[in-house]
């Protein structure tokens, strides 16, 4: 029998390799783009960038180093060049569908950070598994903007799970409804009527703001933003901005707010700041065809009926007042269950409170009482 040559021991002594097959591999050499792997065979393995992640521009140097072990997938034994070409993301593939089909399977939350926003929904990589999450299963409320979400970090689970067709998709919606549904559960077990809670703008429209009171909204009708006149709540409220609210009605899962709390209710001291014979000062609010309204304080305004602005004739308040002028009248009439006032500035002209007309003083009463009802049919 023949000795062995030393090139025929050597040969002899390193294992031999199939085309995916898992070795375990020791790094002597790492640069940018690729990683060179002693993986005990006669060829060394050769690691690129490619091949070890999804991601772009990954600097290798930067997430090895030499005397490091890996395991990695034979992917060509032989690339033409006597080379062994390795793979490492194609081996994290495997081991990340078994994961992901774990999780559909359990339905475990996952989370991962966004890789990609693209036109339809959010991509997201899970052990080199690229996950999508369609825009409609992103949030439980449309959003037309989901570049917000690059980078971040987002939980979800896997709603469908197709190995055979790469198709895998997540669902982060019902995370979020299932997260409001106990947060909603929890706020209603825990307010009532009367009470005064903290929430934040989450929308404000024509007729009102949305408050976000943490599980639910509450509505803020625009008729309950103040005890004075609000004309347009978008010029007083503002997105995000925080409030403490009255809690005022709760109809199943309507809460209606308000923000007129009783103690800065002007109405509380008005039978006497408003008495019946005060001469009292206010500006012109508006003015209709039959009067003007005095806003006397925020809160609180009183007409002055066209037949009591002067002893002369007048067609329309427009003719002698501007809105915004001031002006200073007697109270003549004060309602403070309908919380009406009536004002004249013809009682201080007449010497005698006698002399004011009785027919006057009917008109004024049901001229008033047409003019609430009327406001708070628009209201």
């Amino acid at each position: 029998m023949s000795e062995l040559t030393f090139e025929q021991m050597l040969e002899g002594s390193l294992k031999t390799i199939h085309t995916g097959e898992v070795v375990e591999g020791t790094v002597i050499d790492v640069k940018p783009e690729e990683i060179v792997l002693n993986i005990g065979y006669k060829s060394d393995g050769i690691l690129t960038r490619n091949e070890y992640t999804n991601e772009p521009n990954v600097d290798l140097t930067t997430v090895v180093k030499p005397g490091d072990t890996m395991e990695v997938k034979i992917w060509k034994v032989n690339d033409g060049e006597g080379q062994v070409l390795l793979t490492y993301k194609r081996l994290a593939a495997d081991r990340g569908n078994k994961r992901i089909e774990e999780a559909y399977n359990n339905k475990e939350v996952l989370t991962a950070k966004v890789t990609q926003v693209l036109g339809g929904g959010l991509s997201v990589v899970v052990e080199e598994v690229r996950i999508f999450i369609p825009a409609s299963l992103v949030s439980d409320s449309y959003e037309k903007d989901l570049t917000k979400y690059a980078g971040q970090e987002i939980q979800f689970v896997i709603s469908e799970y197709n190995p055979k067709r790469r198709r895998y998709i997540g669902d982060r919606k019902q995370l979020l409804v299932a997260e409001k549904a106990e947060l909603q559960k929890k706020l209603f077990e825990t307010i009532k009527e009367g009470d005064v809670v903290e929430g934040a703008v989450k929308n404000v429209t024509d007729f009102g703001a949305f408050i976000d009171l943490g599980g639910a909204d509450g509505l803020l009708h625009i008729s309950e933003m103040s005890w004075g006149r609000v004309e347009n709540p978008k010029k007083v409220f503002k997105v995000g901005e925080k409030l403490k609210v009255l809690i005022k009605e709760i109809s199943g899962t309507k809460i209606a707010l308000s923000l007129k709390f009783d103690d800065a209710n002007p109405w509380k001291d008005a039978a006497q700041k408003y008495a019946i014979g005060n001469e009292v000062t206010g500006k012109v609010a508006r003015m209709t065809d039959f009067g003007a309204f005095i806003e006397l304080e925020s809160g609180i305004d009183a007409l002055l009926h066209v037949s009591q602005i002067s002893k002369e004739h007048i067609d329309k308040p427009s003719d002698v007042l501007k809105v915004g002028e001031e002006v200073t009248a007697k109270v003549v009439d004060f309602n403070e269950q309908d919380k009406k006032i009536s004002l004249s500035i013809k009682a201080m002209l007449t010497p005698e409170p006698k002399e004011v007309e009785e027919e006057d003083a009917d008109v004024v009463s049901v001229d008033i009482a047409s003019v609430i009802a009327k406001e708070n049919e628009e209201a």
